[in-house]
């Protein structure tokens, strides 16, 4: 950890604040201000810091730092000078701090997890920001190996006897009340770096939870990310933690700071609210619909931190009132408006403007313009959104509602007839999408952990659409010598001896390798001077896969595996499963042995249900 996050200093530009912040048992803010004796000051790990108590035991009002031309952040701020210095000036003394880190000497006994304050040292770097960059961008960065053990925060206790809380123990409701603590003082510092432009990053590295679903909230208000990995050595983190400090072709950080989100919108429409990393801004405005979807009551949101991934889902509803008639043709117009801190210190402001004209009720092009894949992108946001509401069933329930209803209004059939259904061009694969968001991890829970499960959707609510498409519906691409890579169905009928195949979930890339395949891999034929075409089709998805991890953040996990293998599981779990155990399917290369539907049993219930009178 030492070595990646020295490497990460070195790409930050020099006019970038830094600071050290150092937890065990006690948090300890050292003071990288040049000094023959170095000097840091501790806080009891078990008590709940605020901003005022920050600044007076830090003495923040003593001395000030006078910030150089061009250099972002307040001039005169106290604690600048002492606690945050920009990198160039303080270079030598933050890795010579680094490099003296030992392991705290809190005592404990192999039947005790270590001492972990976790909590405590995010208050006290939360206080320690708002005292010395009000309004100003930054990001409170975390990196913990293990979870939180003490004080505020706290998911589990000291105890190995003791488990960390699994989505069985919520069913259940052992164990809440820690976990609503915890989720009560993560929230309160969320609403707090909110308030002053901040984000938090967590970096958790452990083969354990470490309790990211309890900072879940603190997170994704401020618009902060969070990586996942084994250890510290891992790919993942090292190669998520420079990509999130990469320079753009101007030698600035491609990350923005405290921005505001405007919507301006035509009287005839209301917005009823957004979601993703926002909060909002209280702009009580009439253009705010009474019925709230995500984050709303507001016309107005503010964004922490962002990068050029960033997507918002927007919600709106008809205001015209009961028996107006909108005329077709009449423009609707919309607004949106985007102000933000550039890294080099500028302001700027985005505006985008759009018209679309009304149609009839029943107008044919309501149906031919209808975007299967960016509405199967909002309902799985809206769906995530219930999820933090309501139980996960009746959220799958919610979505079969609505499926059923959109078929019934926009299919083609017979009444009483299932066989006659038939869905326009544009809703073809709406069924198929929604199929798999019902079977994904987003909201099934079950062999993820609440850390796993809070990461995957925190990473779903705030990317685009097609990102958001790959992790619902995932790609799968066969590689065989009958020609080029060819897309193929994400059907367990896919599977083939003699074939390669690369699924993309987005999280995860899998290399699968075909019996055939494997066995003559074992066999060596690859080694054999001949045998070319064998060697460019082993090495074919391998070097697909590693172009697809390019730009993504966080990294995702690259992985090989063997058909009949242990690992091949990652595969078979986003199939659709058309040949199980119980299939009458004959003989065929795989099954899978589960007791779920297939997408051919799911789309004829959803057609006898539409169709009904």
């Amino acid at each position: 950890m030492k070595q990646s996050v020295k490497q990460m200093l070195q790409m930050l530009p020099e006019y970038c604040l830094v600071g050290l912040i150092t937890f065990g048992a006690m948090v300890t803010v050292h003071e990288l201000a040049a000094s023959e004796i170095p000097r840091a000051y501790l806080f009891r790990g078990t008590k709940e810091t605020t901003a005022q108590e920050v600044a007076k035991l830090l003495g923040l009002g003593l001395v000030q730092y006078k910030r150089q031309a061009g250099m972002p952040g307040p001039s005169g701020t106290p604690g600048i000078g002492r606690f945050l210095l920009p990198y160039s000036e303080c270079d030598y003394t933050l890795e010579s701090i680094i490099d003296d880190l030992q392991p705290d000497c809190q005592p404990s006994s192999r039947q005790q997890r270590l001492v972990r304050a976790t909590g405590a040292a995010v208050g006290v770097g939360v206080g320690l920001m708002e005292n010395c960059i009000p309004g100003t961008g930054g990001r409170l960065m975390v990196f913990t190996g293990g979870p939180c053990t003490t004080g505020p925060g706290a998911v589990v206790g000291l105890a190995l006897e003791d488990s960390i809380r699994t989505h069985r123990d919520f069913e259940k409701s052992t164990g809440v009340k820690q976990f609503k603590k915890a989720c009560q003082w993560y929230e309160s510092l969320g609403r707090r770096m909110a308030s002053t432009g901040h984000c938090l990053d967590v970096f958790a590295c452990s083969l354990d939870q470490v309790g990211i679903a309890e900072m879940l909230d603190a997170v994704s208000v401020t618009g902060g990310v969070v990586v996942l990995a084994e250890t510290f050595s891992h790919e993942i983190y090292r190669k998520s933690l420079a990509r999130l400090f990469e320079l753009d072709e101007n030698g600035y950080l491609q990350m923005y700071f405290n921005a505001t989100f405007d919507v301006i919108m035509s009287k005839d429409i209301r917005v009823s609210g957004t979601t993703g990393p926002v909060t909002s801004a209280n702009n009580k405005s009439p253009l705010a619909s009474e019925v709230e979807l995500g984050v709303g009551g507001t016309t107005s949101w503010r964004l922490c931190a962002m990068s050029q991934a960033t997507s918002l889902g927007m919600f709106f509803e008809v205001a015209a009132s009961h028996g107006t008639v909108l005329e077709p043709g009449h423009i609707l117009c919309l607004q949106f408006q985007t102000q933000y801190q550039h890294p080099s210190g500028q302001h700027r402001l985005r505006v985008t403007t759009v018209a679309r004209p009304w149609a009839e009720p029943n107008a044919p092009e309501i149906a031919s313009s209808f975007d299967q894949e960016a509405a199967a992108a909002l309902l799985a946001r809206q769906a995530l959104f219930r999820c933090s509401q309501e139980d996960v069933f009746d959220v799958l329930r919610w979505i079969d509602r609505i499926l059923i209803r959109v078929a019934s209004k926009f299919g083609d059939f017979t009444k009483d007839n299932p066989a006659s259904f038939r869905w326009p061009p544009s809703f073809t694969y709406l069924p198929d999408f929604l199929f798999h968001l019902r079977r994904s991890q987003f909201l099934q829970v079950f062999n993820n952990t609440p850390d796993e499960t809070a990461f995957y959707r925190l990473t779903l609510e705030r990317e685009g659409v097609q990102a958001s498409m790959l992790m619902i519906q995932p790609t799968l691409t066969s590689f065989t010598f009958e020609g080029p890579p060819q897309p193929v169905l994400l059907d367990v009928a896919s599977m083939r001896p003699d074939s390669i195949l690369v699924l993309d979930t987005w999280f995860m890339l899998v290399v699968h390798y075909g019996k055939t395949i494997v066995e003559w891999r074992k066999a060596g034929y690859h080694l054999q001077p001949d045998q070319d075409a064998f060697r460019e089709l082993l090495a074919a998805p391998v070097l697909e896969a590693t172009q697809l991890l390019q730009g993504r953040m966080p990294v995702p996990k690259l992985l090989e595996c063997d058909q009949g293998g242990s690992q091949a599981r990652f595969l078979l779990a986003k199939l659709n499963p058309s040949a199980t155990h119980q299939s009458d399917q004959g003989l065929t290369s795989e099954i899978i042995f589960t007791e779920d539907v297939s997408l051919n049993v799911f789309t004829q219930h959803l057609c006898r249900l539409a169709v009904q009178t």
